[in-house]
Parts: structure tokens; sequence; C-alpha cells
């Protein structure tokens, strides 16, 4: 089991930046994948931010410049540097994780609410 804890969610202005963080409460040198997803209201969810155990990273085309998945392994904690925000990246944020295929898990969600 690994639980996903995810702070820094918030409303901010459009233009504005956040820092997303999931801790986890296993070592991430023990999990494959981390990555953020988000979802809107009426919309599916989509992946945002990915970095895999060896550190690759990719980004869906809408944030690409704009945020930055990163880790810091001592802390078990991946992060999620968020800026220039725009109104239509509000969305509930997610954390997840895959430990293996078809072994993963979420955590509980973070709203970010950008305001035009």
């Amino acid at each position: 089991q690994v639980q996903l804890v995810e702070s820094g969610g918030g409303l901010v202005q459009a233009g504005g930046s956040l820092v997303l963080s999931c801790t986890s409460s296993r070592s991430i040198f023990s999990i494959n994948y981390m990555a953020w997803y988000r979802q809107a209201p009426g919309k599916e969810r989509e992946l945002v931010a990915s970095i895999a155990s060896d550190g690759t990273k990719n980004y869906v085309d809408s944030v690409k410049g704009r945020f930055t998945i990163s880790r810091n392994n001592a802390k078990n904690t991946v992060f999620l540097q968020m800026n220039s925000l725009k109104p239509e990246d509000t969305a509930v944020y997610y954390c997840n994780a895959v430990v293996r295929a078809l072994d993963q898990y979420w955590g509980q969600g973070t709203q970010v609410t950008v305001s035009s």
C-alpha cells in the first residue's frame, strides 16, 4: 500500500504561480512512475506531467514551458511547479504513483482555481 498526501492547491490570479506537493508513505525509489493528473468539471481526468524512476519527464502540450515536475527522493515527495497559470488550469489535481503494472495509487486531490 502507498498513501499519497497532496498539498499546495488554492486560489490564484491568472499569471500567478503555485507549487503542489505529493508526499508518499513509501520510498519513491521503489515507485516506477509518479505523475500529476487533473480533472476539471465536466471533463475527463488528464495526465499533466510525469516523472519516471530514471528521471524522464513528460508534459501535456498545454503546460509545456509553464509547469515543472520534480522530486526530492530524501523526502519521498514529488512537486509540480506551476507558473503563468491560466483560468483553463482550474481543476482538481491528483497525484498518482505506479509501483508496477496494475499496482497504482491516487491521492485525494487538491483544488487549484485560477481567476481571470
